[in-house]
């Protein structure tokens, strides 16, 4: 009988507004405070900014407008969730804006099930699966598939424009 590995049955939790979802711990980096968010202008509607994580510009995702919910109002227990996604052939790194975290649990993969036809609420190839916890269905995403080839030439865009701004600001002083 052989032991599965326990990090490959961990998933992180968190809310988005009533819903909770979760994600294999094996994508998060860094778990943030919320921190000021730097806006760049022209950029999509769930691109709030980007933020500076140790020389590291890291743009900032609204997961709930990402979602297709209302966007995220900051209180005390929204933080960024810093993950790795791979976005066709490229790994990046981003800042997911979550309304809280809540814990990491151990989900086995035949717990998850097939998700359901959930209309247009959610775009349902974000959607793994779903599994039960305390009697609560918990919604287990695929975080590669929240993020397209679009979004990566959007951050390219904002990650070209960031720099073309400090470049100025350097300029000027």
């Amino acid at each position: 009988m052989d032991k599965k590995d326990n990090k490959n049955i961990s998933y992180l939790s968190f809310r988005l507004g009533d819903e909770v979802f979760a994600l294999h711990v094996g994508k998060v980096y860094k778990i943030l405070e919320m921190t000021p968010v730097t806006e760049v202008p022209r950029s999509p509607d769930y691109m709030k900014g980007v933020i500076n994580l140790r020389g590291k510009v890291l743009p900032v995702i609204d997961t709930r407008i990402k979602f297709g919910m209302s966007p995220t109002e900051t209180t005390k227990s929204t933080c960024l969730l810093v993950i790795d996604a791979e976005i066709g052939e490229e790994t990046v790194m981003v800042s997911m804006l979550v309304d809280a975290v809540q814990a990491v649990m151990k989900i086995e993969d035949d717990k998850i099930l097939p998700p359901p036809s959930i209309g247009n609420r959610y775009q349902s190839d974000f959607i793994l699966g779903m599994t039960k916890v305390d009697e609560k269905f918990v919604m287990v995403l695929n975080i590669d598939a929240v993020l397209t080839s679009d979004d990566l030439i959007d951050l390219k865009a904002i990650n070209a424009a960031r720099q073309t701004a400090e470049k100025e600001e350097a300029a000027t002083n």
